[in-house]
């Protein structure tokens, strides 16, 4: 055989290899699942776990093509995902049993936090919740008035006459030292510290409110029919969640991309609040995993709202969720 014999051979054997190397790829890409993931306000620290799990290729490693789109005051998130605009959306308890009551084939498949991140700001007088009840105006939301208020009122004797609208403006509050409002801690409590205002914060999962936080919603079709999607967008957000608290700085690179007005202070400021309260790794999640929700608890909100008269007694508020995607998903925190 000659060299040039030889030579062209390799050549061609060469040639095959990465051929069949490039078709490999191609393939790949093409098998991964796109998914559109819908969150329920502009991108925070909050968020960072899903953000994370994009930032850092998870998503891709288990073969899926995420995109994440931000959701806002004019966004009807439960409208986008029902008409098939979006496939998961970052969701809440107390909507989306709401949702089933109406007759929409919705349910949870995940839990990011093991409570609601909803809570009281106050004035440094008041030294716990009970305290509201002497005299004090509280700020509430239009939504805050079919969720926890109706929980608070009952739990503390409030009235609707204490109550007054928060318009997301924190003037009244600095301004009158006998109101009290409702409050995130990475978000009202961090534009009362930059205006050197003193506060207290109580969170109401600590009190009894029972509802998770920053949940996963999709619709019953998209767990009936593609189980194993449904399964590897949980456990890569749940691995990116994990992910975001030991080092949170690709996915923030992201969430400043997509919200430009979301600066270090306040992602940094967040992250230290997410860890304070341990809404990722606490209750539950301690020792069953990240993103585990149970039977019980969501009995517990779905009883409230029952009381409070929030969803008729004959919903079947076990249709809301379905744990099939977390009882054994051990992303352990």
């Amino acid at each position: 055989m000659t060299t040039t014999t030889s030579f062209r051979r390799l050549h061609r054997a060469a040639r095959g290899l990465l051929f069949c190397l490039a078709a490999s790829l191609a393939a790949g890409a093409a098998a991964a699942d796109k998914v559109t993931f819908l969150t329920s306000w502009y991108a925070q620290a909050e968020h960072g776990g899903f953000y994370q799990a994009l930032a850092k290729g998870i998503y891709q490693k288990h073969g899926l093509d995420v995109t994440i789109r931000m959701g806002g005051p004019q966004v009807n998130g439960m409208q986008l995902l029902t008409s098939g605009q979006a496939d998961f959306l970052m969701g809440y308890d107390l909507q989306v049993l709401k949702s089933v009551e109406q007759g929409l084939p919705v349910t949870t498949v995940a839990a990011s936090f093991q409570t609601d991140l909803q809570g009281m700001m106050t004035h440094e007088d008041v030294k716990g919740l009970a305290d509201l009840k002497n005299g004090k105006t509280v700020l509430v939301a239009t939504s805050g008035r079919t969720t926890w208020w109706p929980w608070l009122k009952a739990k503390y004797g409030l009235t609707d006459a204490q109550s007054r609208p928060y318009t997301f403006n924190l003037q009244p509050f600095m301004a009158d030292p006998n109101t009290a409002q409702q409050a995130y801690p990475s978000s009202e409590l961090f534009q009362a510290m930059k205006a050197n205002v003193k506060t207290n914060f109580y969170l109401f999962a600590s009190d009894g409110y029972p509802p998770y936080g920053t949940t996963i919603v999709t619709m019953d079709k998209t767990v009936r029919e593609k189980p194993d999607l449904v399964a590897r967008f949980v456990r890569a957000s749940m691995e990116g969640w994990k992910s975001y608290m030991a080092d949170p700085a690709p996915a923030n690179a992201l969430i400043k991309q997509d919200n430009p007005n979301m600066k270090d202070e306040q992602i940094a400021f967040a992250i230290d609040k997410l860890r304070q309260f341990n809404f990722l790794a606490g209750g539950d999640a301690a020792r069953m995993g990240i993103g585990i929700m149970t039977e019980e608890r969501w009995k517990k909100t779905a009883d409230f709202m029952v009381a409070s008269g929030l969803l008729k007694p004959e919903t079947d508020w076990r249709k809301a969720f379905t744990t099939q995607f977390v009882k054994d998903l051990k992303v352990m925190p």
